[in-house]
């Protein structure tokens, strides 16, 4: 399959799901939004992943690009190309298919628990992570879940994870793709950020991040699943699109 990458910076790639793509034998295509530049249309695309960054996605005046990556989310579920956002990715997923996005309760920066919906349990996606599962954070935002939306998992802080309902696209808050070198790299970028000390983070990070990566892989391998089936496949979208 194609799969395109979508991120937000140099110190935000795609982690664990990048790597999940490469070792299944995909072709890897990645679009930095901020450099500038397009991708080619969605339906060129078998699938699409959109991860984080330090931008919040109300700051159209501060980056105006933000309303670019909108437009393009919104021919990806237009065309039905099966998409995955993870934490700024799955902001600007929510806010591409109507949702509000605004500033959470508080913010979630480490380590917390998420637990799966009755839904979530059951999803092609999510359902392979188990009921409850501690995962890292680091966001201030969060989203409403977006019409014609089913929640997939939660906290007692914000809604988690969604999946839209006539469309195979699916945002999750966490970072499930997160590895050890970002999470060093985000806490040299923003060590005022961290409500706890940058050693006691570091260290239970890598306490936590070998179970982590366990189930972002789990997580990315199942989306890629999805995006294989036949009738979400970038040829089906072509063959049916072609004149008769």
């Amino acid at each position: 399959m194609r799969v395109l990458s979508v991120t937000h910076g140099p110190t935000v790639p795609g982690g664990v799901f990048d790597e999940a793509v490469v070792s299944a034998g995909h072709t890897l295509e990645r679009w930095q939004v901020p450099d500038g530049g397009s991708p080619e249309p969605a339906r060129e695309y078998d699938a699409v992943m959109v991860f984080g960054g330090s931008q919040h996605p109300d700051q159209d005046d501060r980056f105006a690009w933000l309303g670019h990556e909108e437009e393009f989310l919104q021919d990806v579920l237009a065309v039905e190309v099966p998409v995955v956002g993870v934490c700024l990715g799955a902001q600007m997923l929510a806010r591409a298919a109507g949702a509000s996005v605004a500033p959470a309760r508080e913010p979630e920066i480490g380590w917390h628990e998420v637990a799966l919906t009755p839904s979530g349990a059951s999803d092609p996606v999510l359902g392979a992570l188990p009921a409850r599962a501690t995962v890292f954070q680091w966001h201030h935002y969060a989203f409403s879940l977006p019409p014609a939306a089913t929640a997939l998992a939660e906290n007692d802080v914000c809604l988690q994870a969604f999946r839209l309902d006539h469309r195979p696209a699916w945002g999750i808050q966490f970072h499930a793709e997160v590895t050890s070198e970002m999470v060093s790299a985000w806490i040299e970028e923003d060590p005022g950020d961290l409500p706890m000390p940058a050693a006691q983070l570091r260290a239970e990070s890598e306490t936590r991040l070998p179970e982590s990566n366990g189930y972002g892989r789990a997580l990315a391998e199942a989306f890629l699943r999805v995006a294989e089936e036949p009738v979400t496949s970038a040829t089906a979208r072509r063959t049916r699109a072609a004149p008769r």
